[in-house]
């Protein structure tokens, strides 16, 4: 009669063995490929969330409003803040926006829609406040945008850029002298929006930005 061969104990164990090993290379495999793929999402969420920011930036330029004598556009140091229309109707009346570096990340903030002065110049000064120190009910209001590590304010008057810190509170100059604007509005040529983002995101690095003002052509 022949005996049956079977596995031995020791064999067993080595099979085991080089089963665990196999199943744990494998593991590590399949962890690394999600998180290099939730690492590419999460870095894609980040490239769409700042082109979003980018685009409402430029809508929010395109939009503004000048309600005289209170200002359109102002950049204090700590908060750039425009007046814009809600919407292509009048009736929805208009809001105040307010963009500012807080906690390390670029933010957006904006009223609810305004009808009236006193509500605006409230709205303006809640605007400045936003960007220093908000209470629960102005968080709520804002949206983040980016990481970001520092950002600078340039407006483009009589062919230059300069600092609109330098021309807080000025109106339209005379034409052909620094600084002139049209006749009747308060409003710089151009900004330029520059942004230094944080190495080691989806972007970083220096970011630039040019608004030019439309020209209104005479009828």
């Amino acid at each position: 009669m022949k005996r049956a061969h079977g596995f031995t104990l020791v064999e067993l164990l080595v099979a085991l063995f080089a089963l665990a090993i196999l199943a744990s290379l494998s593991w590590r495999g399949l962890d690394g490929m999600v998180r290099a793929r939730e690492i590419t999402e999460k870095r894609a969420d980040e490239v769409l969330t700042l082109q979003t920011g980018l685009a409402q930036w430029a809508a929010d330029l395109e939009a503004i409003e000048e309600f005289a004598p209170s200002p359109a556009l102002q950049w204090n140091g700590r908060v750039l803040r425009l007046t814009r229309r809600s919407s292509l109707a009048p009736a929805d009346g208009i809001r105040v926006v307010g963009w500012a570096r807080r906690e390390g990340r670029w933010l957006r903030w904006q009223s609810p829609p305004l009808f009236t002065r006193g509500d605006l110049e409230t709205a303006w000064e809640q605007a400045d406040l936003w960007s220093q120190n908000p209470n629960e009910a102005m968080r709520q209001q804002e949206v983040a945008i980016a990481p970001l590590e520092d950002w600078q304010i340039f407006f483009f008057r009589g062919n230059a850029w300069t600092n609109p810190q330098s021309s807080v509170g000025q109106t339209a100059a005379l034409p052909g002298t620094p600084g002139a604007t049209p006749a009747g509005s308060s409003l710089p040529d151009g900004v330029r929006l520059i942004l230094q983002l944080p190495a080691g995101g989806a972007i970083g690095g220096r970011l630039q930005r040019d608004w030019v003002r439309p020209t209104v052509s005479p009828s």
